[in-house]
């Protein structure tokens, strides 16, 4: 087999090279998966979450879990959007400095998210609702246990 500007020789006959182009700058990358905000968005309650935690040790206890539960659903978001997480973990948003007022900041983000969640299951393929609305409502458990 011979090859000579972009033509390869096969038993003496030229043929064409086909195939992916490694240098091609014509293909645009992948739309984001519509999933890709939810698992940011878990990700970003457990940091919130781990700094409540860090804030006031002795709501670690009660709190830890919920960030655990957060950090397995970015986790599986990301295995059925087939990508893995962005690199870095982001930063906790908006510390409160009294236990009781970070308690209703974490209360009202898991509210956001569930409504999130329940959106997303609502727009979601059938494959991916069961997810979705078991995110949804461990979201809805989350925001019954900051009570």
């Amino acid at each position: 087999m011979l090859r000579a500007g972009g033509l390869v020789a096969l038993g003496g006959a030229a043929a064409p090279l086909t195939g992916c182009d490694l240098f091609d700058r014509d293909q645009e990358p992948p739309a984001p998966d519509a999933l890709e905000p939810l698992a940011a968005e878990a990700l970003a309650l457990e940091a919130r979450y781990r700094a409540a935690a860090t804030a006031a040790p002795a709501l670690a206890e009660r709190l830890t879990p919920i960030a655990d539960a957060h950090r397995a659903h970015a986790e599986e978001l990301r295995r059925v959007i087939g990508r893995p997480a962005p690199s870095g973990t982001p930063a906790a948003a908006g510390s409160a400095s009294a236990p009781d007022a970070g308690l209703t900041e974490l209360r009202r983000a898991e509210q956001e998210g569930r409504t999130n969640a329940a959106r997303a299951c609502a727009e979601a393929p059938a494959e991916r609702a069961a997810l979705l609305g078991s995110i949804a409502a461990a979201r809805a458990t989350h925001v019954e246990a900051l009570k």
